[in-house]
């Protein structure tokens, strides 16, 4: 582990730094050569699909097709440690509760099935049966099924989601929390309404076509790695790369691709974005809004020369629905609103409008940074509005492609987790099933926090995930959690959410991705879906890491086995699906016609594209055109809320950020270094210009604490981080989550999407004394 540390890095992206800490990875874990040859088979037509990011790999796999955080996650699920029944003896829960996270990940791997026992506060060993036996008494008990929760992390199988689906609807409820809720639900709630999917619309291939790329709120240096080899790419063949993003990224500016000979012989790398753009905190909705102002500018001027226009018309007329009034809205708009909503000056958003006007074919990526705001949905309507414009929907090397996070978040929403399913899916999966599905729209994680908190959730159960870190307001959702008669948790590793349970609590231990499954004599295959809409299979190759283990589609079926007995689809025992999932691969295609001839297909190498058609300019919305929205600025911004909420101490109001360390995956904390960032041995560190730190009597290497600024009357802090100066525009501050998710209010979500607003929550500093 390094000293603590700070140290600013000059090095490109990616390099010899990238296979060093691979290296170190493996050795960490004890399995260097075991590791080693398990991530040659990561993302490999017969091998696994990466538990970590959602980036979709090539038809033709490299000699590796693994990026530096893929390897920390593979390395984690494969590790030689161990937790074992021997382990929770040695330690009680209110012991392990004061230990880090880094540390209880560090543990390794879970072994056996275990139960809380309040009396010795430590968890005790327990056989499935019993276990399942526990799940199905207490669900039984509920007098509404309502009164139970259903958690999904994005790393479960399409296999393992559709019938978790199928058992907790035919329980009688909707509640599906999922970690979209707290990601790109924004994405799937803005996109549908404009252009008919809340998916993406573009390939790898269009990538290979785009002569623009605009990367809105995103660091695929640290959270998708192995796109910045088709960013690499791009710039290499003369692409204009444009990066709209808080901080600063060493990831966005350069890269040395570990497969590229001259670039590591010579220490060099690939320039990336050839334009930066740091909006304020909250600012890409007005900074896109003034572009697209620009953007109308220069067209009308062309047309009153007698130039040829540069907006296309005849995609306009054919294709879309309300540009008139989103013109004249647009139009309207004062530069000095712009300028001071998004933190642009008028020159920047006028000289990114001009890139974009250059483009013949233009994508436009988007991340976290865009979907955790108030006006996330906005936001993202916005950029289809500028994307709009000029046709770049619909066409090679042009298209919307927001970069998922988790490797199956997308899947799983795909096959049915939604906590607010439409009409139609309902009426499907009660006909192939032969039963009545629940109509009532369900609870995402917001909701689901709420309704425990006040008495309404009984049963939570969490297939996958740390939700106790993930979630915003950590204390209260700690709170909620306590009030539960049962929480169980589904999971490969110890983590703090075992930790922070019910009156009764299971830890049931999974399979891992990269771990051979075998079933009924058969090894079986599992499906995911990556953020460009293709599926294919995922085999693992090592042996499990117990025998007690089991896989996620068989503890599905016993725990809707000890549930409710009689399966659904005139089948006595739900196991009979899990015996070959073939079968339940031919319930999906069964109830989506998108996946007809599922299991042939998803045989060829490389899977296959399930239907988008956006891409092919077919608009399944409500009018059957793409349509542009109109948003006005908001009379008031989000910080002007906050700093009159602050009183006296309104000025001193600064918006947080919650950032990933380069060495964690959402919640997983696999080191305490965040080179790229220059941090090393530590994480409480909080990122700030030096400006905010001189205007407030503070200066760079001090420790403060961090006090939040709400509406409710609650007391949010979180205490002892290392002030670091950092190109960060003024007025805002960044610092690592989990560590800040305390501060981010329950009830501040995105408009109309719900997801927490975890990237602008208003705070401010206070010196630490002592």
């Amino acid at each position: 582990m390094s000293a603590p540390k700070i140290a600013p890095y000059d090095r490109p992206a990616g390099g010899w730094g990238a296979l060093k800490n691979v290296a170190i990875q493996l050795v960490t874990q004890g399995i260097p050569l075991k590791g080693a040859r398990t991530l040659l088979s990561a993302n490999q037509p017969s091998g696994f699909d990466c538990p970590g990011c959602a980036w979709p790999d090539r038809e033709h796999a490299s000699t590796f097709e693994f990026c530096e955080n893929g390897a920390k996650a593979v390395a984690a699920e494969a590790t030689k440690r161990r937790v074992t029944p021997e382990f929770f003896a040695a330690h009680t829960v209110t012991e392990l509760l004061e230990l880090d996270d880094y540390t209880l990940e560090g543990y390794g791997r879970l072994t056996h099935p275990m139960r809380y026992d309040a009396a010795t506060d430590r968890y005790l060993p327990i056989e499935w049966d019993a276990a399942f036996a526990m799940i199905g008494e207490h669900l039984r008990a509920l007098p509404d099924p309502d009164q139970a929760a259903f958690y999904t992390s994005g790393r479960t199988s399409n296999e393992a989601a559709f019938l978790y689906q199928l058992f907790v609807r035919r329980y009688g409820t909707n509640n599906f929390p999922d970690c979209s809720n707290m990601c790109h639900e924004p994405t799937s709630v803005g996109l549908p309404p404009v252009v008919g999917l809340g998916k993406g619309t573009v390939t790898l291939e269009d990538f290979e076509q785009a002569d623009t790329l605009l990367l809105f709120g995103q660091n695929p240096g640290t959270n998708h790695p192995r796109m910045l080899g088709e960013l690499r790419e791009a710039a290499k063949r003369g692409a204009t790369i444009v990066s709209i993003n808080l901080l600063h990224e060493r990831g966005l500016e350069r890269f040395a691709d570990p497969q590229s000979a001259g670039e590591m012989l010579s220490m060099g790398g690939t320039a990336i974005s050839g334009h930066y753009v740091t909006p304020a905190s909250g600012g890409d909705f007005a900074f896109v809004k003034g572009v697209i102002k620009h953007v109308l500018a220069r067209d009308a001027e062309a047309r009153a020369n007698g130039d040829p226009a540069l907006l296309d018309d005849a995609f306009i007329a054919e294709h879309t629905h309300g540009f008139d009034g989103f013109a004249a809205d647009v139009r309207a708009e004062r530069w000095d609103d712009l300028e001071r909503a998004s933190g642009v000056s008028q020159a920047q958003m006028c000289q990114i409008a001009d890139v974009y006007l250059r483009g013949e074919r233009v994508i436009a990526t988007w991340g976290m940074g865009i979907t955790q705001h108030k006006q996330a949905v906005a936001t993202i309507q916005m950029i289809v509005n500028l994307m709009l414009l000029r046709g770049n929907i619909g066409r090679p090397g042009a298209g919307l492609c927001p970069v998922r996070g988790h490797s199956n978040v997308q899947g799983d929403r795909t096959v049915g987790i939604n906590e607010k399913p439409t009409a139609a899916f309902l009426d499907r999966i009660g006909q192939v099933f032969d039963f009545a599905p629940p109509r009532r729209e369900g609870l995402g994680v917001v909701d689901t926090i709420s309704a425990m908190l006040a008495g309404q959730i009984r049963v939570f159960i969490a297939m996958g995930g740390n939700f106790a870190m993930a979630t915003p307001d950590t204390p209260r959702t700690w709170e909620g959690l306590r009030q539960c008669d049962l929480t169980v948790h589904v999971a490969t590793k110890l983590n703090r959410s075992h930790l922070v349970h019910g009156r009764d609590a299971l830890i049931l231990p999974c399979l891992g991705r990269t771990e051979i499954d075998r079933q009924n004599g058969a090894v079986q295959g599992v499906s995911v879906e990556d953020s460009m809409s293709m599926v294919h299979l995922s085999y693992g190759i090592n042996a499990p890491a117990s025998a007690h283990l089991r896989s996620e589609p068989a503890i599905v079926a016993g725990m809707a086995q000890a549930t409710m007995g009689r399966a659904v689809g005139g089948h006595d025992d739900w196991h009979w699906y899990t015996e070959d999932y073939d079968r339940i691969r031919d319930a999906i295609a069964a109830t989506f016609d998108d996946f007809a001839d599922f299991n042939r297909r998803v045989r060829h190498p490389g899977g296959f594209r399930l239907s988008v058609p956006p891409s092919e300019r077919q608009w399944l919305t409500a009018n059957g055109r793409a349509n542009f929205t109109t948003h006005p600025l908001p009379a008031e911004l989000p910080i002007d809320v906050a700093r009159k909420q602050a009183g006296d101490r309104g000025a001193d109001v600064l918006q947080l950020a919650t950032i990933r360390s380069h060495d964690q995956y959402n919640t997983t904390i696999y080191g305490l270094n965040d080179r790229y960032r220059g941090v090393f041995g530590q994480r409480r560190v909080v990122f700030a210009n030096i400006e905010d730190l001189d205007a407030r009597g503070l200066r760079a290497g001090e420790r403060i604490d961090l006090i939040g600024v709400w509406n409710d009357g609650i007391a949010r802090r979180a205490d002892d981080f290392l002030l670091v100066a950092y190109d960060i525009p003024r007025g805002s501050i960044a610092a690592y989550y989990p560590e800040t998710n305390g501060l981010v209010p329950l009830d501040a979500v995105a408009d109309g999407a719900g997801t927490p607003t975890s990237k602008s929550v208003p705070v401010l500093l206070e010196r630490r004394l002592g």
